[in-house]
């Protein structure tokens, strides 16, 4: 069994990783500092946003980086955090997997609409 040492590095190298894509992903319209990887161990979103980015990112964004995962927990915990105007979402990885996100079904559909 991991140690909650690292268990919680493992959630904050995900957190990190999906900070830096979305960086990357608005570098030309975003500060470094608009989106920033919450402290671990504080409530609320994983991903902070600054109101310019969540502009952009119409997201609550929940990490899980975990081997067993009980996901109707994750979407609850996800959703619990939900900020005005945005969609909840939960990024999933385990070891030797790459990351999904799961968003809900009305929102995917939009996103597949607009292209």
């Amino acid at each position: 069994m991991p140690s909650p040492k690292s268990s919680k590095a493992k959630g904050r190298r995900l957190q990190n990783l999906v900070r830096d894509k979305l960086r990357a992903a608005f570098d030309s319209l975003l500060e470094e500092d608009d989106i920033k990887s919450q402290i671990m161990g504080m409530t609320g979103e994983d991903i902070v946003l600054s109101p310019a980015a969540r502009k952009l990112i119409p997201y609550s964004i929940e990490c899980k980086n975990v081997e067993r995962l009980n996901v109707w927990k994750c979407i609850k915990q996800a959703e619990d955090n939900v900020q005005k105007d945005c969609n909840p979402a939960l990024v999933i990885k385990r070891n030797q997997q790459s990351p999904y996100i799961l968003i809900p079904l009305d929102e995917w559909i939009s996103i597949i609409q607009k292209r």
